[in-house]
């Protein structure tokens, strides 16, 4: 999909949407304006315009009704789409209040319309489209439309990219797996932090596309990997899902459909989610999980402690991986508390015959002091960034066993 799809212009005259027709889509209007149309008794009545900040067309993604009026462009146009499915699959994920009031306030809105006898615009507030603007001022909606659209323009393109953490074994030195890390370099805006897209990403729905791709892109990076190196022992990947991925009917199968499909062994796959996953649907999660750790798959629960932490959740789910949030191993050495918080989670993983994980690992003090707690592995900028497939190779071929006692 080029970039055109998801930004759309339009020459002053165009009639943009017609009264009546179905709605597949709405736009925000970027640059340009255009006048509100509605025909009643055979006359055309304008009953208002609209321009750069404000929404037209919304109505009928919503609830899927015909256009209740006909937009046309009095000035050159350019726009950003929003397609009814996307909007779908964001209600759908949103607060059920939210659902049900959005729902209501359309349908209040369509009745006024529908009983009023005098079109036009009330003085006692300011005009609709002021009020729009300075709503749209306010949030990030536009930005995180554009995003979502280029977002899902560079997973149709293939112009993502994987790259792999190593996971060190703290007491051999030598690295046992990977964690598999989307990134996304735009053509102009370039390096776009994970932490901007994947929220979009999952609001949007565009999250399970994106987590298919990865778990395949990730699964025949390992394969070919090992080809490389002729490790001795298997490495695993670990790949991050989310509720979205939880939510479809056909994720156990998809995943083992691919994991197949690459050639790997499930048992060198592990599925990283957060608790908070755990905490919003917690029967559909657990027979997932169950489903995927009896095919052999690891689970392994994401930043632990940083969530809900509960741990009946650790009785309750088929969890065999901790990893330690990083906020908590930057300041072991500066706040006792965090110290002992890091000591009892490696010991109740120990007791409960779970791994640690220790993320964010950036010096060789924090290494050997997990190590000396017992951790059995970690990762971070200590031993190696998350880097690509071709560098993850040379950094294999070349590694020497840590060591980390003093």
């Amino acid at each position: 999909m080029d970039s055109q799809d998801t930004q759309k212009s339009f020459k002053a005259g165009d009639i943009i949407m017609s009264q009546g027709e179905s709605g597949a889509c709405a736009y925000i209007i970027e640059e340009g304006q255009v006048a509100i149309l509605i025909e009643r008794d055979g006359v055309t009545q304008e009953v208002g315009t609209r321009g750069p900040g404000t929404i037209i067309g919304e109505m009928a993604i919503v609830d899927d009704a015909p256009r209740t009026a006909t937009i046309k462009a009095i000035k050159d146009c350019e726009m950003l789409e929003i397609t009814s499915e996307d909007f779908t699959q964001r209600l759908k994920t949103s607060d059920p209040v939210i659902q049900m009031i959005t729902q209501v306030i359309l349908t209040r809105y369509r009745d006024t319309l529908t009983r009023a006898e005098i079109l036009g615009e009330s003085l006692t507030y300011p005009p609709p489209e002021t009020m729009e603007r300075n709503y749209a001022a306010r949030t990030d909606v536009v930005e995180s439309v554009k995003i979502a659209n280029e977002f899902k323009a560079a997973l149709d393109n293939g112009a993502l990219d994987m790259h792999y953490q190593p996971i060190i074994d703290l007491a051999k030195g030598h690295v046992v797996g990977f964690e598999a890390l989307m990134r996304w370099t735009h053509p102009e805006q370039g390096f776009i932090s994970p932490g901007v897209f994947i929220p979009i990403a999952e609001k949007s729905g565009l999250i399970v596309e994106a987590s298919k791709w990865a778990l395949e892109e990730s699964c025949h990076a390992l394969k070919r990997i090992e080809s490389k190196v002729k490790s001795v022992a298997p490495l695993h990947m670990s790949v991050n899902f989310s509720s979205h991925d939880f939510a479809e009917a056909d994720f156990v199968t998809g995943v083992l459909g691919t994991i197949e499909k690459c050639g790997v062994n499930p048992e060198q796959v592990k599925l990283e989610i957060t608790e908070r996953l755990l905490i919003q649907q917690p029967d559909n999660a657990k027979d997932t999980l169950q489903a995927c750790c009896d095919a052999g798959m690891g689970i392994a629960i994401d930043d632990f402690g940083t969530g809900y932490s509960s741990l009946s959740y650790l009785y309750y789910f088929p969890i065999d991986v901790l990893k330690i949030d990083q906020s908590f191993i930057r300041v072991m050495y500066k706040d006792e508390r965090s110290l002992e918080l890091v000591k009892s989670i490696i010991g109740l993983g120990k007791n409960l015959n779970m791994k640690i994980v220790a993320e964010g690992v950036e010096n060789i003090e924090e290494a050997r002091l997990l190590q000396d707690m017992g951790c059995d592995t970690a990762q971070g900028y200590y031993f190696a960034r998350p880097v690509s497939e071709d560098d993850v190779v040379d950094m294999l071929l070349n590694w020497e066993p840590l060591k980390l006692s003093a």
